[in-house]
Formats: C-alpha cells, sequence, structure tokens
C-alpha cells in the first residue's frame, strides 16, 4: 500500500506506526513544514512554511488563518508528489494544524485518517478551570473559533477520525462520535520499563548532583513548565514537603516555554514567575530545574523515581502519563480528566484535587512513609499499562482500522525474517 502521513512537525506522533508500516515494505511519503528529523525509507516531504497575512484580520481568526494557509501550502506539495506519479491508498495525519482541510482536492476519493485530539468547549474544560487565571470574557468568542479547523475537518468526505482517549473523544460534540473511533496509545513496554531487581539507587542527576541510596527522589516531567500541568502547584506544595522530609530531592524536566495557555503578563517565565512567589522559601539545594533531557535520561530518572507527580487541566494527556505507567512509577495525579482514565485512586495511584498544594504535599509523603502502599502502586500501575498500554497491541489496532477503511491488508508483502532484516539495517 502507499501511505501519505501529513503532520507539520515530522514525525509529529507517527514515529511508531510508520515504522511499523515500513517494516511491513509499505510505501510511505510524509508532508511536513522543513526540519532535521529523518526516517530511513521515508520519502520526506516539505512544503513551505505558511506565514500569517500581514492584512488586518481580526485577532480571534488569527489562527484560523494561518491554519488555511497550512492547507493551501500541504496540498500544493501534494499536488507535486501526485505529478511525479505518487497516489496514495490512504492518507493520514493530525487535524489540528489544518493541513489535511484541501487533500480531498488533490486526491478525490482517497480516505482520510484524521487524528482529532482536542474540541474546545467553554464550560468543564480547561477554560477557566482554575479561578488564579481567568479568562476575560471578551476572550469567549476566540475559543469558539478554535474549532474552525476541527469543524471542517468533521466535515470532509471519506474522511474518518481517531482520538486517543475516552474523555477527549468525549470532548466532541455527540454527533461527531459516530465519526471518531478511539484508538487508544501505546507504549514500548520494554523500554518503558520497571528497574531491575536491587538495581543500585545511586544516581547521579544530568545536573552533577549526586544522590545517595536513601535520598528520595520526586519526579515532575512536562513538555513546558506551566500551570496547565499544575507546575504551579507542586512548588507550592515544597516548602511543606521538604519541612517533613529532610533527604527528599525534586526534579522538573521540561522547556520553560510557551506551551498551553499564556505566559506571565510580565513577559517571564512561569518559573521566573514562580520563583519569586517561593523566595526564601525553599532550600534550592533539593530542587533541580533540569531541561530537556535525552529519552534515555527520562527512563532513568523515572526508575529511580520514588513519587512520580502528574498533574494536568482537564486537557489532553501527556505522554509522559503513560511511560509514568510503564515505568511502574508510584504516581500522584491530579483528580481531573483524563489523568482518571488513567489513575484509580489507591489502585493505579494516589489522585489528589488539582487546586491543593497541601494535599498534594500530603499524599507524596504518605506514600514516602507508606512502603506497601508504594510497592502496591508501583505494581498495579506497571500491571494496567501492560494491560492497556501495550504498543504492539496498539499498532494491530491501528492496522486494523486501516484495513477497514481501505479494504487492504498491512501484513507483510514478504517473509516475517526480510521484515526483520529490514528492520536490523536501519
Amino acid at each position: 500500500m502507499r501511505f501519505l502521513f501529513v503532520h507539520q512537525n515530522f514525525p509529529g506522533q507517527y514515529l511508531h506506526i510508520v515504522r511499523y508500516l515500513v517494516d511491513r515494505e509499505h510505501d510511505v511519503a510524509f508532508l511536513s513544514e522543513p526540519n532535521a528529523n529523518h526516517m530511513a525509507n521515508v520519502r520526506k516531504i516539505s512544503y513551505v512554511s505558511p506565514r500569517a497575512s500581514d492584512a488586518r484580520i481580526h485577532e480571534h481568526a488569527r489562527e484560523f488563518e494561518l491554519a488555511i494557509r497550512r492547507a493551501e501550502a500541504a496540498a500544493t506539495a501534494g499536488r507535486q508528489i501526485k505529478a511525479l506519479g505518487f497516489q496514495p491508498d490512504i492518507i493520514i495525519g493530525h487535524h489540528g494544524w489544518g493541513e489535511l482541510l484541501n487533500m480531498p482536492d488533490v486526491f478525490p476519493g482517497v480516505p482520510i485518517l484524521g487524528y482529532f485530539e482536542f474540541f474546545y468547549n467553554l464550560v468543564g474544560q480547561d477554560v477557566g478551570f482554575e479561578p488564579e487565571f481567568p479568562m476575560d470574557e471578551s476572550r469567549r468568542p476566540m475559543v469558539r473559533t478554535k474549532n474552525g479547523v476541527n469543524l471542517m475537518a468533521l466535515s470532509l468526505p471519506d474522511a474518518w477520525g481517531q482520538s486517543p482517549t475516552q474523555w477527549q473523544l468525549g470532548t466532541y460534540p455527540e454527533w461527531a462520535h459516530s465519526k471518531i473511533t478511539l484508538l487508544p496509545e501505546g507504549v514500548d513496554l520494554t523500554a518503558c520499563s520497571p528497574a531491575p531487581p536491587r538495581a543500585s539507587r545511586r544516581m547521579t542527576l544530568p545536573n552533577g548532583v549526586q544522590l545517595g541510596a536513601r535520598d528520595k527522589l520526586v519526579t515532575f516531567v512536562a513538555r513546558n513548565l506551566e500551570p496547565y500541568r499544575g507546575f504551579h502547584i507542586l512548588l507550592r506544595a515544597l516548602p511543606a514537603l521538604q519541612a517533613a522530609r529532610p533527604d527528599v530531592h525534586v526534579s522538573f524536566v521540561g522547556f520553560e516555554l510557551q506551551g498551553y495557555g499564556a505566559m506571565p503578563e510580565d513577559g517571564s517565565t512561569w518559573r521566573e514567575f514562580l520563583m519569586r512567589e517561593m523566595e526564601g522559601r525553599l532550600d534550592m539545594s533539593r530542587v533541580h530545574f533540569l531541561g530537556q533531557v535525552p529519552y534515555d535520561t527520562h527512563i532513568a530518572l523515572l526508575r529511580r523515581s520514588d513519587a512520580h507527580v502528574y498533574f494536568s487541566y482537564p486537557f489532553v494527556a501527556s505522554w509522559s502519563l503513560r511511560e509514568a505507567m510503564a515505568t511502574g512509577c508510584v504516581i500522584v495525579g491530579s483528580d481531573t480528566a483524563p489523568v482518571s482514565e488513567f489513575i484509580t485512586h489507591e489502585q493505579t495511584g494516589l489522585l489528589t484535587p488539582f487546586l491543593e498544594p497541601g494535599k498534594l504535599a500530603d499524599s507524596i509523603l504518605r506514600v514516602l512513609e507508606e512502603p506497601k502502599l508504594a510497592e502496591r502502586l508501583r505494581h498495579n500501575a506497571r500491571a494496567w499499562a501492560e494491560a492497556n498500554l501495550d504498543r504492539d497491541a496498539y499498532l494491530k489496532a491501528y492496522a486494523g482500522l486501516i484495513e477497514r477503511m481501505t479494504g487492504q491488508s498491512v501484513e507483510p508483502r514478504s517473509t516475517p525474517a526480510k521484515a526483520k532484516t529490514r528492520a536490523a539495517k536501519r
């Protein structure tokens, strides 16, 4: 089969399914904005990154206008590869940036499998979730316009959708559910595995700090250190945590860039803004901002973790939550959706109210001081991951969805030995 993937940041969340298809000797092309990433046996085609118009456009429509320009640029690149003889059997991509909107014009009749990640609503989700950061009423129309691409994508001909969690699927209007398949995402259960029995607890952090065998490590991971992922809540929990346990170190992994939501009004990063609030209240020799770390280091930190904090507004679930469960972390999560879709209180982790730093500190202290509870939560988190987050099962389900849409088999056209040889060469 011939596959055309479309995502503005190659390979996006399609790394594993693309490898799966290449291993089965399918013909894969990938449309993306220019970047330095590459994959063996994948034809990467870059389209010109669109720029926002210089015309006076209402601020609520600027994001939509950029999506329309990206759709135009992606379609132009699509016509170029079509002229060179590439005719896909299926197009797979993310609807978030608009790239798929014009593909039916370029490849009429070709089925489109689009990733539906999140439908914005004014009530019950991230908007207005935290009273500390209210949204001005004048910006409510902008939230509605953020669904422009979502709504157009749902009306595309020959199109179907996928969504990774039940809660994220549920953010979409009920009338759209029949057009979207729930396809839970998996992780590599071998790479993301618990530390071997009797593994040394001594560790050197990326900043050079030495952890002794008896030191406790609380871990936090997010793409960006920001309120959407509860960065401020954990910081505010630290004074009580440090006062109770002088052996506790806390590591923060993540960029300090703008991610979800706005940055502080004074132009600083959230770390700078919140550290001014916490000035004089923390023993900074036990607080470690590690920035972005290599993947192997990320997994090593999870394996060494004594308590892993994962908080989120009612929003998109992070890959790091899945990885932490697979690694057998003792997870202290926020009692919010979709976190509670993964964590069952006192079974696969502890849930605590998002807005209460004191209760977060209490929950962390509880797992540090109750080793039997911690061991049970570790075991159950890994068991849940094995039952629900197996990447191989995820890829087989993905392949099944493709087969239903195309009427063609995804299974190898060569012997398994040959496919394994191709994979080994990469």
